[in-house]
């Protein structure tokens, strides 16, 4: 009897660790936009938490519907492209994200706040799809599962800790801009690996894996 998960292991290992990766842009800026910033900007920007949950509403509304138009424009440009645009955004964003924090000005940092899932959406809209037409159609669901979790064990769980050590160590939010930049670079690496299907038959690329 085959095991699925043993059998995506032993033929596309690669994938699984390419799509895993791919999402370190994603995971690790996510998680910091939507939980570290309650420690942030309530310990070193002294704002209260009614404030920072009214810019986290405004970004989750605007993440909703920003993925949207993400995933669209990733069928027209093509999967690949739109994540690696998104990557580089990413990465940036936080030394903006960062930036307008740190004046210390209401108005600017709920605006930096608001924007946070502006650049992770841009990655997520194009991201199911590119990560399980990376895998063979009947590897398709343990491929993508096991990439897809990969990354929350190393990017996205570990986020806001490895934030907070980063600030208690430096006293100073730049590493954690950098931090996030590191992560940008590591998922335009791994997705620059990966093939772009987009409007392509996979069937055919995979035919008797």
């Amino acid at each position: 009897m085959r095991i699925p998960v043993l059998e995506v292991l032993k033929r596309q290992p690669k994938q699984v660790a390419l799509t895993a990766l791919a999402r370190m842009p994603e995971q690790a800026p996510g998680y910091i936009v939507a939980t570290f910033i309650f420690t942030y900007g309530t310990t070193v920007l002294g704002q209260s938490r009614d404030f920072l949950l009214s810019a986290i509403l405004v970004q989750a509304f605007l993440g909703f519907v920003w993925v949207v138009i993400a995933g669209y424009l990733s069928d027209l440009v093509g999967r690949k492209k739109m994540y690696m645009i998104g990557c580089v955004i990413s990465g940036l964003f936080g030394f903006l994200y960062f930036g307008l924090l740190d004046t210390k000005v209401p108005s600017l940092i709920f605006i930096a706040v608001a924007l946070g899932l502006l650049p992770i959406m841009t990655l997520y809209g194009p991201q199911a799809a590119l990560i399980a037409e990376s895998f063979s159609p009947r590897l398709r669901y343990s491929g993508t599962s096991l990439g897809y979790q990969l990354a929350s064990i190393i990017a996205g769980g570990p986020s806001p800790f490895i934030a907070t050590a980063l600030f208690a160590a430096f006293h100073s939010s730049l590493p954690i801009a950098l931090y996030i930049l590191g992560c940008g670079v590591i998922g335009l690496v791994a997705v620059s690996l990966l093939t772009d299907y987009t409007n392509k038959d996979v069937s055919q690329e995979y035919e008797g894996v």
